[in-house]
C-alpha cells in the first residue's frame, strides 16, 4: 500500500503514495487506486447562455447548465477562477475543500437539465475550474447525459493525454479549448511543467484540438497577457496552424484584466487586440474579440 502509483491522466504524471493528492488538487491514490476526488463534488453551478463558454457558433442564443468542481492541472498566474481551480485538499483524508462544495450524481444533474430545457437548456458545460482534472465524473455523466439526447459541452485547457480525451469525443457535442499561448516554453510554464522538453503541453494541447475538430464543435479561447502573448508574431504562427487544421474554426481573442497573482498589471490595451484580431483574420473565417 505504501507503493507510489503513476497518475497517467495529464502530462504531469504524478507518482503518488497512498493518501497523496496530485499536482491538480482533483486526483489521488486512495486506497491503492487513483481516483478523481472531487467525483459529483460541485462548487459552482449556473445557467449560462452558451456564448459565455465562450462558443459563438454553436446553437447560438441557447442556454447551458454550466458545473465547475474544484482543482486543475495548470498555474495560471491570472486565473480568474483561481478561488475554485487552485483549491486543493493535502491529502485524501483533508476533507476541509468539500465544505464548500456540494454532492451530486449524474442522475440527479441529468434531471436538473431536463428541467430547465423549457427555459433553453441544451445540456450541461463542464467548465470553471480545469473539468478534466475530474476525468471520471464527466465521462460518466457526459455518457449519461448523451444518452438523454442532451449536449455535452466541454472547457478546457486541453492538456490531457489524448487517449482520454479522445474516449471522451463520442459524448462532446462541443469543446471550447484554452489555446494559452503558442511559445512552447511559456506553456510550459502555465503548465508547472519542467522546461526541458519545452515542446510538450503545446504539442499535447495543439493534438487534442486536432483530434476534437475531426470529432465535434470547436472554438478556441487566446487570453492575451501584455508582454508575454501578445506578439504579432506569435498570433500570426497560432492563427496559421489553426487554419491548417481548419481555417472555419472560431478563435476567441480575449481581454486580460488584472486578476490573482496578475492583480498588479495592466489590462490588455484595446489597440493590441485590435492589431492581433487583424492578424488571426487574415487567416481565420471567425475571429472574436472577448471581455472588450
Amino acid at each position: 500500500m505504501n507503493d507510489a502509483l503513476v497518475c497517467d491522466v495529464c502530462p504531469h504524471a504524478c507518482a503518488l503514495k497512498n493518501g497523496q493528492c496530485g499536482f491538480c488538487g482533483a486526483r489521488a491514490n486512495n486506497g491503492g487506486k487513483i481516483v478523481c476526488i472531487n467525483y459529483g463534488y460541485t462548487t459552482s453551478i449556473a445557467l449560462d447562455p452558451i456564448e459565455k463558454k465562450p462558443l459563438n457558433r454553436y446553437k447560438s442564443g441557447s442556454l447551458v447548465l454550466s458545473i465547475g468542481s474544484f482543482g486543475c492541472n495548470f498555474r495560471c498566474p491570472f486565473c480568474q477562477n483561481h478561488s475554485i481551480s487552485m483549491s486543493r485538499p493535502r491529502s485524501v483524508d483533508d476533507k476541509t475543500i468539500y465544505r464548500t462544495a456540494c454532492f451530486t450524481t449524474k442522475e440527479e444533474l441529468a434531471l436538473k437539465a431536463e428541467s430547465l430545457r423549457a427555459a433553453g437548456n441544451i445540456g450541461i458545460a463542464y467548465t470553471y475550474n480545469e473539468p478534466l482534472a475530474g476525468y471520471e465524473f464527466v465521462y460518466d455523466t457526459a455518457a449519461y447525459i448523451k444518452a438523454r439526447d442532451m449536449d455535452n459541452v466541454i472547457v478546457t485547457n486541453g492538456c490531457i493525454n489524448s487517449a482520454y480525451f479522445e474516449k471522451l469525443l463520442p459524448f462532446t457535442g462541443a469543446v471550447n479549448i484554452d489555446l494559452k499561448t503558442y511559445n512552447a516554453a511559456y506553456y510550459q510554464t502555465l503548465a508547472g511543467l519542467p522546461a526541458k522538453n519545452a515542446a510538450s503541453a503545446l504539442a499535447l494541447v495543439k493534438n487534442n484540438i486536432t483530434l476534437a475538430a475531426a470529432r465535434c464543435h470547436v472554438e478556441l479561447t487566446c487570453l492575451v497577457i501584455p508582454g508575454e502573448n501578445d506578439s504579432p508574431e506569435e498570433m500570426d504562427a497560432m492563427s496559421t496552424w489553426i487554419a491548417s487544421v481548419s481555417p472555419t474554426i472560431p478563435l476567441h481573442i480575449t481581454r486580460f484584466f488584472p486578476r490573482y497573482h496578475y492583480a498588479d498589471r495592466q489590462p490588455t490595451p484595446l489597440d493590441t487586440l485590435r492589431k492581433l484580431e487583424k492578424i488571426a483574420r487574415s487567416r481565420l473565417r471567425f475571429v472574436y474579440l472577448g471581455n472588450v
